[in-house]
């Protein structure tokens, strides 16, 4: 395998932006709802003892994040989030296709990509009222793009957040029009925006382009088309631009539309836009080492699935322990990006940036 320059490679990722209910589970709302002792469950990464810490993928910033009650803060945030979720997309009719949206919407997850919307708005001086609905736009968004690739015509999974996949549970054309509601209603949502006018274009913009065919699309058609072909005929700069499309791009939609509604400035914009470029494939190499070591039961959803499938992974063209590596410098970078800022404000962002390296599922 040739030689990998990590770090010139990370300079360039992540310092150059991109551009008849009751008949089926999820129809009591009552039932789907998650609780904050089920979110608590899933972020117990971040309590782990000092020699369980010792195992985690990457270790900076453990000392900083350990003075910021991240614990609280992710669990605050998240019920927030799934209140005003549960609220957009009430049950109502046609009823089977908002169960649908709802049951995969409200099955859980760990909020990740709303809080980070909510930290940046806070982060430059908004409020969160004002980012919750671009926090709950990216989030619909973000289910739509999990149901419609767990479909047989994508990855043909069974099994998401524990539970069977929106289209076991509805059927394949059920869960396709979920996915394209729960994706129109996104931007409606997030014309709801109680900011100035300007800011909301703005922001419908930075969204469209993260969601379409230079965006999310171009990730995951590339991704396709990438399986099974031969190890010495793809690369590096093949990889970031599927993960930096088909992961990376929302969860840097996410933090600028934050950094947007909150009225931030250009400089604060473009740091923040950086930042979240290096979590975003941060995320990733982190979840395709996980996908090789750890078991269905500690994901949640289906573990070796991207080595059956022979998709291109981190860990197939750099080795695992150059993918630990390579993880460890995205950290690097992306604390770095949020050097100037206020301190007390960075710390949301900086124990993210923590717990998405260290996450366990």
């Amino acid at each position: 395998m040739a030689t990998v320059n990590l770090s010139s490679w990370v300079h360039h990722s992540c310092r150059t932006p991109r551009t008849v209910p009751g008949s089926i589970p999820g129809s009591n709302k009552s039932v789907i709802k998650i609780q904050p002792f089920l979110l608590r469950q899933k972020l117990t990464a971040l309590s782990v003892t000092r020699e369980e810490s010792n195992n985690s993928i990457v270790q900076e910033g453990e000392e900083d994040s350990l003075k910021f009650d991240f614990m609280s803060y992710m669990i605050g945030k998240a019920d927030s989030v799934n209140q005003a979720l549960d609220s957009a997309v009430s049950l109502r009719e046609p009823i089977k296709i908002h169960e649908a949206m709802r049951y995969s919407l409200l099955a859980g997850g760990k909020r990740v990509r709303p809080v980070l919307c909510i930290a940046a708005c806070e982060l430059v001086g908004g409020e969160e009222s004002a980012a919750l609905p671009a926090a709950c736009a990216v989030e619909m968004i973000h289910t739509m793009s999990l149901i419609h690739d767990d479909l047989p015509c994508m990855d043909n999974d069974d099994l998401r957040r524990g539970k069977p996949t929106n289209h076991k549970v509805f059927g394949e054309d059920v869960a396709v029009l979920a996915g394209d509601a729960l994706l129109s209603f996104a931007f409606e949502h997030l014309a709801t925006s109680r900011v100035s006018p300007a800011r909301v274009v703005r922001a419908i913009g930075e969204l469209a382009r993260a969601v379409g065919s230079e965006g999310l699309v171009a990730g995951q058609i590339v991704d396709l088309s990438s399986e099974g072909m031969d190890q010495n005929d793809v690369g590096l700069e093949l990889l970031e631009f599927i993960h930096i499309h088909k992961t990376a791009v929302l969860l840097e939609a996410a933090t600028v539309l934050g950094a947007i509604v909150g009225g931030g400035s250009d400089e604060e914009i473009e740091k923040l836009r950086r930042f979240a470029r290096c979590i975003g494939l941060l995320f990733q190499v982190v979840d395709d080492i996980l996908d090789v070591t750890k078991s269905s039961e500690e994901l949640g959803k289906t573990a070796g699935k991207d080595l059956i499938a022979d998709k291109l992974t981190y860990p197939k063209l750099m080795g695992l322990e150059k993918s630990k590596e390579f993880a460890k410098k995205l950290m690097s970078d992306a604390q770095e990006q949020l050097q100037g800022f206020d301190p007390e404000k960075v710390a949301p962002l900086l124990a993210l940036a923590n717990y998405i390296a260290k996450r366990q599922n």
